[in-house]
């Protein structure tokens, strides 16, 4: 087959340029190539075509045969099961029997009703014989000398009884209440001058069915009118109910104790052999990978029979393996001589191409020595002018690569100044507010000096060492982000980040008479973070909360927490204050984005601190509260996130009509 590989084209067209190959000779590779492709489509389709036909054949022959196994199997069972169907009402003639039922207690009367049904039941070779009055007990029984004998036992509950103390014969299979022996029950009514006087049942065992599952050669079940397995050729297969059985009728099976107290599981391949449709009654179902592989193949066909006169159905389940690979053998070999056809025909019309080639080379071969000069002067010019051509193309390509990379590290360079821009103007801010509390510290460290409060000095120029190596990590995150180092994030506890935060503002919240609820400070709260860069956040959110409760005449700042999920952690500040603004809502964290009087805000303090928040892989989020006030929401994972793990969507908008002071 022609290589139809890129390397293959490029090396065809570069021929066409330099005029190495003629259009016939590409024309020509190009028909080889749609032959060969046509003559594998031929052969892919050929074998599908002979793959379907000799699978369907073979299922069809498949179930042919197992369809007659079925029927014969089928005849054999009703000869066992039904040939004492009339048994049961032959006992009505017996006078002794009618005495009995007629008598209005029973008395010496049953001794021989019970040996008639022994000496009858020894005869017929059934596992018993009995009767039973109106009520359901029975009176007479062929067991009686027996230790399990049915004497005065109620049988009431069982369908067979009720069938037939309805008029009608009763065929029901149930496992035995005293023998717990699963048997075919025949019932009859007992008339007397045309009244129901009784029940006569004949009890035939089901031992002799398991004989004759060697006929079908297959795994096969038999299926009661409830869908539950009761015969199998796979002992651990009975008593296993098709598909699940509604309540009602789960306690109805329960009142009738058909199968004692086996607990009907479901049976792996029940959903499908329930109920069946006229297409699986007539062409069986296909079953592939289903529970039974190991056992049984991996793909079984399963084939209904419907036993009416019982009311049951049998289910012969038989592998289809060899089926299918024959139907696969028939596909290859018939792809292969499609193929070959192919081939052949190809080979011949090759031969024949071959033949009108040298034809008319013979002819051209004259007039091709005369051009041969002329066509190689030509051909050498032509190669001269693509050589000068290419290596002007070359030099272009290397000044066009040169040109590409300065304007690619020119623009490597303008990143990183406005990132380093981005950062000093954001740098300014964030060391604003430690600037300031040092120096509201000193101011009051000199005061408490005059006064001789040594431990408040202590206390103050301890705190004063902390600010300014919390600035001295800012700067030191600055120095990271330029080399694009993310700050290390690791378990740290919230509520520590909230009281040094507010430690900060302890002086304004008593001279603005701000009243404070910090429902963080009981219990310790692990969040991943970064202890300093947190702190940032909170100090930012804190003091914008502060600013916007300055005109009104209560204040209020609220901090508490929530569990999101069990891997997340809100913290939620509130304050009384107007609210967000309704207009620019939606430009809440863009940088430069202030509602401040001029002057006193740059607009990047919320910006900074949600990208702060993002990259532990929290969100930022602010929203109205329905009382009046903001809220805004810090969401941390409490827990390593794992990789490509984010923080959940917002689930809040912003909305309300009051304005609010931003940073």
């Amino acid at each position: 087959m022609p290589d139809d590989s890129p390397d293959t084209q490029t090396s065809i067209r570069d021929a066409l340029l330099t005029g190495d190959v003629s259009v016939q000779e590409v024309v020509r590779r190009s028909r080889i190539m749609v032959g060969a492709l046509l003559v594998a489509l031929a052969m892919l389709a050929t074998g599908l075509l002979a793959y379907e036909a000799s699978w369907r054949q073979g299922l069809a022959a498949s179930r042919s045969n197992t369809e007659h196994k079925l029927e014969l199997f089928n005849s054999a069972m009703e000869g066992m099961l039904n040939r004492l169907e009339t048994v049961p009402a032959t006992i009505q003639l017996n006078q002794e029997v009618l005495a009995l039922l007629a008598a209005p207690q029973p008395n010496a009367s049953t001794v021989p009703v019970n040996a008639y049904l022994a000496k009858l039941n020894a005869q017929l070779g059934s596992m018993a014989v009995y009767v039973l009055n109106t009520r359901g007990t029975v009176v007479g029984t062929s067991n009686y000398r027996e230790a399990g004998s049915f004497m005065g036992e109620d049988l009431s509950f069982r369908p067979y009884f009720l069938t037939a103390l309805a008029g009608q014969v009763g065929r029901h299979f149930a496992i035995g209440n005293t023998s717990r022996q699963p048997g075919y029950y025949l019932a009859n009514p007992i008339r007397q001058e045309g009244r129901i006087v009784g029940v006569a049942v004949i009890k035939i065992s089901l031992q002799p069915v398991q004989q004759l599952w060697a006929m079908l050669a297959t795994p096969a079940v038999i299926v009661d009118e409830h869908d539950v397995i009761i015969l199998a050729s796979e002992p651990d297969w009975l008593y296993q109910r098709l598909a699940e059985t509604p309540i009602e009728k789960r306690i109805e099976l329960q009142i009738a104790q058909l199968y004692s107290e086996s607990r009907l599981r479901l049976f792996p391949l029940g959903p499908e052999l329930v109920n069946p449709s006229e297409v699986t009654r007539r062409d069986g179902l296909v079953l592939s990978n289903h529970a039974f592989q190991e056992r049984l193949g991996r793909t079984l066909m399963a084939v209904p029979r419907d036993l009416r006169k019982m009311g049951w159905r049998l289910w012969s389940l038989h592998e289809v393996d060899s089926v299918r690979k024959q139907a696969v053998m028939v596909a290859m070999l018939s792809a292969v001589a499609t193929g070959f056809v192919c081939l052949l025909w190809l080979v011949v019309q090759q031969r024949q191409r071959l033949v009108r080639q040298k034809l008319a080379a013979k002819r051209m071969l004259e007039k091709a020595n005369s051009d041969l000069e002329s066509k190689v002067a030509r051909r050498t010019s032509a190669l001269a002018s693509a050589n000068e051509r290419l290596r002007k193309e070359v030099a272009e390509r290397i000044q066009a690569e040169h040109t590409l990379r300065e304007a690619q590290d020119e623009l490597i360079q303008a990143a990183k100044l406005a990132a380093v821009g981005q950062m000093s103007t954001g740098i300014t801010h964030e060391l604003s507010q430690p600037l300031g509390a040092i120096r509201t510290l000193a101011g009051n460290s000199s005061a408490f000096l005059q006064r001789g409060d040594l431990a408040t000095v202590g206390s103050n120029l301890a705190l004063i060492t902390r600010l300014t190596e919390q600035m001295g990590e800012i700067v030191q995150s600055l120095k990271g982000f330029a080399r694009k180092a993310p700050a290390t994030a690791s378990r740290m506890d919230l509520s520590q980040a909230v009281n040094n935060a507010l430690l900060l503002f302890v002086a304004r919240l008593r001279s603005d008479h701000v009243s404070l609820h910090n429902d963080c400070q009981d219990e310790a709260i692990e969040v991943w973070g970064e202890p300093n860069r947190l702190e940032q956040v909170l100090v930012n959110l804190i003091g914008n909360a502060l600013d916007a409760m300055k005109d009104q005449p209560h204040r209020t700042l609220h901090l508490h927490t929530e569990v999101a999920d069990p891997n997340r952690i809100r913290l939620l500040i509130d304050d009384n204050g107007p609210g967000l603004p309704a207009h620019g809502a939606d430009r809440l964290f863009e940088p430069f984005f202030t509602t401040k009087p001029r002057g006193e805000g740059l607009g990047l303090g919320l910006s900074i601190s949600r990208d702060i928040v993002r990259s532990f892989q929290g969100e930022l989020r602010a929203e109205n509260l329905p009382e009046g006030g903001a809220r805004f929401i810090i969401d941390l994972p409490s827990r390593a996130p794992e990789p490509g793990e984010t923080a959940d969507p917002p689930t809040t908008e912003h909305s309300a009509p009051a304005a609010n002071p931003l940073p």
